[in-house]
């Protein structure tokens, strides 16, 4: 096993110890504990367009955590429009929510919710982006400066290995208004900088919004005719778009970009070449660890976590679970698959993806 693969798999294992998880469906959870919880658990999921994560793997994870604890939950979408947020915000409320779960679409939408919710005696909880200004009292998360060292490192090491040692270096940033996305710059420029790259051009897009995205980064390489020796893109959404474009200029491939979140497109482009890494992020610990919190708050307890996160707004220590993830290669994409986040189906679709799963061991 590599390094990278040891690397992911003591990482993963160590985030899911003590968590366990079991088969489940849909918005609402079930009976299956013996235990009577004190309320009913809400969740508001940002959107599904700007990662395919939110539905495909955190409902799924987060359903299953609450049927096995039998906690009542009612997981919902706000689908990228803060107006549903905050009414899906005030009907959970409204519901008799005890603990409410969220992903804000931005800290000024999450916040109202958050004080809406302190006024009821309601515990709130920050799933994976943190609401600057709010009234959380826990926060889970990945450790988001550490995701983007990852992707900045990567992306170091693409272009080392296309023999590009220096140059100019294109950042496509996630949305402005998502404290997540500062974290991620914060740790790839710092990475790029200095390993001795220069930054030629720093757009953020709007959230995430992966058509923006594309017509965005088009611009930055039409004004710099080209001259990129890599672009870090903040996630896989955002890194398809960057290669689409690359792809009409004939240049995929020869320019490296970054990526995020390990989607299955991510995982694929990683596999042909296209896409040079892509950031795992264990969505099952992740959903497991925000779970288990909310089961703990809805029964009256009030669980420990190991460390702390400072709001910048307000200056207090949100206490927070943050966890680690892994930089993922070709010959590491086989990891996520064992780790059961996604299938070799899903990923070995055509002839030549077959035959880059069968290079990177990839079953």
């Amino acid at each position: 096993m590599s390094k990278r693969s040891l690397a992911l798999v003591a990482a993963v294992a160590a985030l899911s110890t003590g968590l366990a998880a079991c088969g489940g469906d849909d918005d609402s959870a079930g009976s299956g504990s013996t235990s009577a919880p004190a309320g009913k658990v809400g969740v508001i999921l940002p959107d599904s367009a700007s990662s395919a994560r939110w539905e495909t793997a955190d409902r799924k994870f987060l359903t299953e955590a609450f049927t096995t604890a039998g906690v009542e939950a009612d997981i919902q979408n706000a689908n990228g429009d803060k107006a549903k947020f905050s009414t899906l915000c005030d009907q959970m409320i409204n519901g008799g929510v005890s603990v409410l779960m969220i992903v804000n679409l931005d800290s000024e939408t999450g916040a109202a919710c958050e004080k809406k919710a302190a006024a009821q005696g309601i515990k709130t909880i920050d799933y994976d982006r943190l609401t600057l200004g709010g009234e959380a009292t826990y926060y889970v998360s990945f450790d988001n400066v550490a995701v983007g060292t990852a992707q900045g490192e990567g992306l170091v090491t693409c272009m080392k290995n296309l023999g590009k040692d220096s140059g100019p270096v294109a950042l496509l940033n996630g949305s402005p208004t998502d404290n997540n996305a500062t974290l991620f710059k914060q740790g790839y420029e710092a990475a790029i900088t200095s390993a001795g790259y220069t930054i030629a051009d720093d757009q953020s897009v709007p959230d995430w919004d992966n058509t923006q995205a594309g017509t965005i980064f088009e611009q930055m390489f039409t004004k710099a005719n080209g001259n990129f020796v890599g672009v870090d893109a903040a996630n896989d959404g955002l890194g398809g778009a960057v290669i689409a474009v690359l792809e009409k200029n004939k240049v995929a491939g020869k320019i490296p970009v970054t990526g995020q979140d390990a989607t299955d497109e991510g995982l694929q482009r990683v596999l042909l070449g296209t896409q040079c890494m892509t950031v795992y992020k264990a969505i099952k610990a992740e959903a497991e660890a925000a779970s288990k919190l909310a089961i703990a708050l809805s029964k009256g307890e009030a669980p420990t976590v190991s460390g702390v996160t400072k709001d910048t707004v307000t200056g207090k220590d949100v206490a927070s679970e943050l966890l680690v993830p892994v930089g993922i290669f070709p010959e590491t994409v086989k990891d996520v698959v064992a780790d059961g986040f996604t299938t070799a189906a899903k990923l070995c679709t055509t002839a030549e993806l077959k035959a880059a799963c069968t290079k990177y061991g990839v079953s």
